[in-house]
Parts: structure tokens; C-alpha cells; sequence
């Protein structure tokens, strides 16, 4: 996630130096086609570039305006998980009965909804497991290939022991067990999210559409220096390559990248809630990163 007091603009000319390069070689092609050719005395009035500039406008507002809805779809799952791991361990304190074993299912439950965060914000990045999680599965003595949903699985088994062991109130089951419901479509959407792949129709258009301004555009310019003329049909359609890389960086919310949703610092904040309702030890705080994004 990027942080409001910081952000890189080095970072995102990296991401978009090839596209800038490859629409200066295009405008220096066009350009020199405007002087030394034929094309000299053609002339494209403006107005067809301008239809083409607001064509583009607004497909690039159609695209940024759904790629931040899966975006922020995204962070409102999170935030919703947070509240949910923090429900769970409430009700589960308010619920069983006090014995000596109370203090133990506590724990148990705690400790696995907090690696089950961790491991969902691996899966979805797709990245290594963590030791941390490594370890909890083996010593759960069983692996899947999608560990979140097996964790949730081992919630509802021990709930449906602790239902048969202290004969819980059938309402107080419900709740706990309407908590776990949430936690698991909170995964199902994020998972959707993940696996829906946004159209790859609007990019190719939108490329087909920026060259096409980049090749009409000098032809409209009353400025009789090439340089000039370049760097205008360079400039304009730069930009609308920065609005669509923009809306390429929220699409994808779950891509490992600067512009993530911050899954690894709220499964942090969600362990040491957890272990601390729970009476257990709370890990370290980590330090602040001098990073421009929290991931």
C-alpha cells in the first residue's frame, strides 16, 4: 500500500520507461515523415484528434474507475477480516464455559486464525510460505493445496468438539459458527478477485488508440519545428499511458507490489490482537520501514 507521505514518482516512471520509449521512437518516426516525405503537405485537422483524445478519455475513465472498485473491494475484505478474527476469539472468551481447558481452546483458535491470515495473503500473492507457516502445518499433521480453507476447516471441527464436550447453547454455536461463514467468503471474494482476469480487450484497444493519436497528432500542429512537434506527440500521449498504468497497478490488488493491499501489516496487527486477548506472549512490534508502500 502506497503511504500518502511518501510516494516514489522514480517508481512509476520505471514502470512506464519502456512505453515512454517506445512512443518517442514512434513520434520521432511520425515527426520525420511530417518533414522529409510526401506526407509534408498532409494535414489532419485537430478535431480528429481531439475525437480520438476523448475516445480514449473515456475508456480510460471506464477502466480506472473499475480497477479502483477492485481495489478498494479489496481493502474492505481485509478490513472485514480484521473484524471478524477479532469477533471470533471475543465470543469464543464469552461463550465457553470457565474450566482449565478454556484458557487452551483460546489459544488454539487464536493461533491458527492468525496464521490463517498469513496464509491467505501468501496464497493470493502467490509467494513462498513463510516459516511460520510452514511449521503450523506440519504440526497440524495434514496440507492442501489451499491451506486457508483447510485452517477454517480445523476451526469448525474443533467447534463442533467443543459444541459436543459442553453442550453450547445452539444460538451461541450459531454466532461463532456465522463468524467462521464470514471468514470464509471474505477468502472466496478475495479470491475471485484473484482469479478474475480484467478484460485484456480495453488494454489492446487503448494501445491501438494512443498510437493512432501519436500518428495524426503532428500532422494537426501549426508549429514548424520538428523538435516541437515531437515532443508534443510524445508528451500527450505519455500521458494517457500514465492514467492506464495507473489503473493496471489497482486492478490487480494482490500482485506482491508497492500498491498491494497491505495484507502482511494487517495479519501482523491481527496476530498481536489475538495474542493478546488470548493471554499469550505478543510478537515484536516491527519497525516502521523508510519505504515509500507497507506491504
Amino acid at each position: 500500500m502506497l503511504l500518502a507521505k511518501q510516494i516514489s514518482i522514480i517508481y512509476f516512471l520505471k514502470l512506464i520507461k519502456w512505453e515512454v520509449l517506445a512512443i518517442f521512437l514512434y513520434a520521432c518516426i511520425v515527426g520525420g515523415l511530417d518533414y522529409f516525405t510526401f506526407f509534408k503537405d498532409l494535414t489532419i485537422p485537430l478535431s480528429v484528434s481531439a475525437m480520438v483524445g476523448t475516445l480514449l478519455s473515456l475508456l480510460l475513465a471506464f477502466r480506472t474507475s473499475q480497477s479502483y472498485e477492485r481495489w478498494w473491494e479489496a481493502r474492505i475484505i481485509w478490513g472485514a477480516i480484521v473484524n471478524d478474527s477479532r469477533t471470533l476469539i471475543r465470543q469464543l472468551i464469552q461463550f465457553l464455559p470457565n474450566n482449565d481447558q478454556k484458557q487452551q481452546y483460546i489459544s488454539e483458535f487464536a493461533i491458527r486464525q492468525s496464521i490463517w491470515c498469513y496464509a491467505l495473503a501468501e496464497g493470493l500473492r502467490k509467494c513462498p510460505a513463510t516459516e511460520k507457516v510452514n511449521n503450523y502445518i506440519a504440526q497440524l499433521g495434514a496440507d492442501s493445496d489451499n491451506r486457508p480453507n483447510l485452517l477454517l476447516s480445523k476451526h469448525t471441527e474443533q467447534l463442533a468438539h467443543l459444541s459436543e464436550q459442553y453442550q453450547l447453547n445452539p444460538n451461541k454455536q450459531v454466532q461463532i459458527d456465522s463468524t467462521i461463514q464470514r471468514l470464509t467468503d471474505s477468502m472466496g471474494r478475495c479470491e475471485r478477485i484473484k482469479n478474475t482476469v480484467f478484460p485484456r480487450a480495453y488494454s489492446v484497444l487503448i494501445h491501438f488508440l494512443i498510437y493512432v493519436l501519436t500518428t495524426i497528432f503532428p500532422f494537426g500542429l501549426d508549429d514548424h519545428h520538428w523538435a516541437i512537434e515531437i515532443c508534443m506527440a510524445t508528451t500527450v500521449p505519455v500521458l494517457f499511458i500514465a492514467i492506464e498504468r495507473t489503473a493496471i497497478l489497482m486492478q490487480d490488488p494482490f500482485e506482491n507490489k508497492p500498491t498491494d493491499t497491505p495484507m502482511t501489516a494487517l495479519s501482523r496487527t491481527i496476530e498481536r490482537n489475538l495474542m493478546e486477548m488470548a493471554g499469550l506472549p505478543k510478537p515484536e512490534q516491527p519497525t516502521q520501514p523508510d519505504r515509500f508502500y507497507l506491504m
